[in-house]
């Protein structure tokens, strides 16, 4: 593949979609082919398995919100982003296997690494080549939630020692693949986490 695969994470009100869209104009800008992905719901599968993820009324077992999530991830992968990448675009996407990791295995207390497992196995092994994780105060974004929206979905609805152990699960996640990540401040203005997003990928692209 010739492509660029490039991931936001972070807690829910830390910016992925206000940097998605800029770094989108700039890389457009400059005359390459970007396509945007998210998940769930990247796809019409994923769009199916997102209502039933985020919005279904009523309990999930923790095992079976992982693998459905994990469908999504396969769909989207295998019919979205890997055309993008052996087209030669850039596919920039708002969460990824590390959402996983965060959500499913620290937040819902499963074993992260076989949450992980079961991420690489739905795509095939595929990973980023570089992921942006926005760290913010879980206390800061749920204020800014607060600010934008009235209704929240069932994770965004956790109480906050889930989200706490979300953001330190990405914070080790980083840690430990320092190549991959770039960890910034999602308190810092969005100009300066733009142009610290746009300095990596102009290094990835050479």
């Amino acid at each position: 593949m010739t492509g660029l695969f490039i991931t936001l994470e972070g807690g829910d009100g830390s910016g992925k979609s206000t940097q998605m869209g800029a770094l989108t104009e700039w890389l457009e800008a400059r005359g390459h082919a970007v396509v945007q992905a998210r998940e769930p719901g990247g796809t019409e599968l994923g769009l199916e398995l997102r209502e039933i993820i985020l919005h279904r009324r009523g309990y999930i077992a923790p095992r079976s919100e992982a693998l459905l999530y994990a469908a999504d991830r396969a769909h989207n992968i295998a019919t979205v982003v890997r055309p993008a990448l052996e087209r030669g675009d850039v596919v920039i996407q708002d969460r990824y296997l590390d959402s996983s990791v965060a959500y499913q295995g620290a937040g819902r207390v499963l074993d992260p690494t076989e949450v992980r497992e079961v991420s690489l196995w739905a795509t095939e092994g595929l990973l980023p080549h570089l992921t942006v994780l926005l760290d913010l105060d879980p206390a800061v974004g749920r204020e800014r939630l607060d600010a934008s929206r009235t209704r929240y979905d069932r994770l965004e609805a956790e109480e906050s020692a889930f989200h706490e152990r979300v953001r330190a699960a990405y914070l080790a996640l980083a840690a430990a693949e320092p190549a991959r990540f770039l960890v910034l401040d999602a308190t810092l203005p969005v100009d300066a986490l733009q142009a610290s997003i746009r300095d990596r990928v102009s290094a990835l692209l050479g």
